[in-house]
């Protein structure tokens, strides 16, 4: 992949204004980005999730209890990180091969959306309660507490149309780095854990089927973020200095907190297999693996100890790609591990 970049009559990424000009590209890894995209198209109507009915049905209270929390968070989390996009991100990465892929990020997420809707339409039969899972932000203080640190990052830019200082593009820098190393990367890693928990258990293999298509686009988005970081870092270098570095850690940190929290109200009740400990020490391996791609010392120094998260079935994930490839015309080619990413 080309990632030089040769700025038009000095332009930086993120200097104000719309570039409009795709020839000759300033950006073409950007592109590139936004290529590898489209091949990872996949529709809702793909995922069977009545297929989980029946193990739904012999779930422990525990485990429902853990399932219950777990499509709440997936109801908004999506909705969160699209409005971010669209409110904050966007009009700032003054590049349009990098506009191209935000775009296709931002279907993405409604798929997201309309697959988390789907799931609660699924596993969720009364109207009530579907409502109130709709509502958690509101009303499931482990869920409002994320919530809030969203809306607190996204209001920390709102206000800014153009980023003129470096005060404005640090404040820029640090919402992106957020929303790649702590929603997408930190809250929802977190989530698909218990999804593939359950898979190893024999549970629940639609909600793991859409999953991996959800994790693919997730990787994606994470890459590109880090991608627009590091070609900041490469045009303004005096951007990253000590006390962003400091800011990055203590925002992974309150990240991880705000993760565990949710974690022990979903597993208050006890799952058999999956402990508070544990879990713990996966945010924290998560959290230095994003310091890590961001070019920065870890924090915790813990290690991964899901092995599933490792191994679980990361050959019926690849044919699961292969498949769509044969079938479809559309897909990933390639091998598709966890180690990389978690």
């Amino acid at each position: 992949m080309n990632t030089d970049v040769t700025p038009r009559t000095g332009q930086l990424l993120l200097d104000p204004g719309m570039d409009l000009t795709l020839r000759p590209m300033r950006y073409p890894h950007f592109f590139d980005r936004f290529k590898d995209a489209i091949k990872n198209t996949w529709t809702v109507e793909e995922v069977d999730l009545h297929s989980d009915l029946a193990d739904l049905a012999r779930l422990s209270p525990a485990e429902q209890h853990l399932v219950s929390r777990l499509v709440a968070f997936f109801a908004t989390g999506d909705t969160i990180v699209a409005n971010n996009l669209v409110l904050n991100l966007y009009q700032h990465v003054n590049s349009p091969e990098g506009r191209l892929y935000l775009s296709r990020q931002l279907f993405e997420e409604a798929v997201h959306v309309q697959f988390y809707l789907n799931l609660l339409d699924t596993y969720v039969p009364d109207e009530k309660e579907r409502f109130a899972a709709f509502a958690a932000i509101e009303n499931i203080p482990s869920i409002k507490r994320k919530a809030e640190f969203c809306f607190r990052w996204i209001d920390s830019v709102f206000e800014l149309r153009e980023l003129r200082t470096k005060a404005d593009r640090r404040a820029f820098l640090l919402n992106l780095i957020c929303f790649a190393a702590c929603i997408e990367g930190l809250f929802f890693y977190g989530a698909f854990a218990y999804v593939y928990f359950l898979r190893s258990r024999g549970l629940l293999n639609g909600l793991a089927s859409g999953t991996n298509w959800v994790f693919r686009d997730e990787s994606m988005h994470m890459e590109f973020a880090f991608e627009v970081v590091q070609t900041v870092r490469r045009e303004e270098p005096d951007l990253f200095d000590d006390d962003l570095v400091e800011q990055v850690r203590q925002m992974l940190a309150e990240a991880v907190e705000c993760e565990v929290q949710f974690a022990e109200d979903l597993l208050e009740q006890g799952v058999s297999g999956l402990s508070l400990a544990d879990m713990r020490q996966y945010l924290q391996h998560v959290a230095d693996r994003r310091l890590a791609q961001l070019g920065i010392a870890p924090y915790y120094g813990s290690t991964n100890p899901f092995a599933f998260m490792e191994l679980q079935d990361v050959q019926e994930l690849s044919n699961f790609f292969e498949r769509r490839v044969s079938a479809y015309q559309v897909g990933v080619t390639g091998n598709v591990t966890f180690d990389d990413e978690f």
